[in-house]
């Protein structure tokens, strides 16, 4: 299982947007990190179609967090990125292989699918009670300075 790098771009974007009260344009974020502009564009219209973010045309406008940091579970980001699937698809290859039973629904009754089902919801299940503020305050015991240090990089890349 290998999520998208957009995945990751998204993640610390909305850190560093919880630290910040103005919008912030799609170039300032990308030069932040050194990303490409157009692709880091796609992941922030990603969260803004998901609520996550909202956007401001003109020359003060930019991204910012649409809610909350309490009310952005990293679930709400990478479901925003990668999309709700399931990581795991059973293909019911059970319908081909010996033993096989017409109109068994093999999702429901293979080990396997639902081993990795279960994985699934236990994944799903920690990111969703993990928020962006709950990160942001484990950041913020481990390096305090970085909220002050945030908001003055992103002033320095805004001139």
């Amino acid at each position: 299982m290998r999520m998208s790098q957009g995945v990751e771009w998204a993640l610390h974007t909305c850190l560093n947007l919880s630290w910040l009260d103005v919008p912030v344009p799609t170039s300032v974020l990308a030069a932040f990190y050194e990303l490409p502009p157009a692709y880091l564009n796609k992941q922030l219209q990603a969260l803004a179609r998901a609520g996550i973010l909202s956007s401001t045309s003109g020359p003060a406008g930019g991204f910012r967090l649409a809610r909350e940091p309490e009310q952005v579970s990293l679930m709400d980001i990478v479901a925003a990125i990668e999309g709700p699937d399931e990581l795991f698809r059973c293909d019911q290859i059970l319908r081909q292989g010996p033993g096989k039973h017409a109109g068994v629904d093999y999702r429901d009754s293979c080990a396997f699918s639902q081993a990795m089902h279960r994985a699934d919801l236990a994944w799903r299940s920690e990111l969703a009670a993990t928020s962006v503020a709950g990160i942001r305050a484990n950041v913020e015991r481990q390096h305090p300075k970085a909220p002050a240090n945030t908001r003055e990089r992103i002033a320095e890349l805004r001139r």
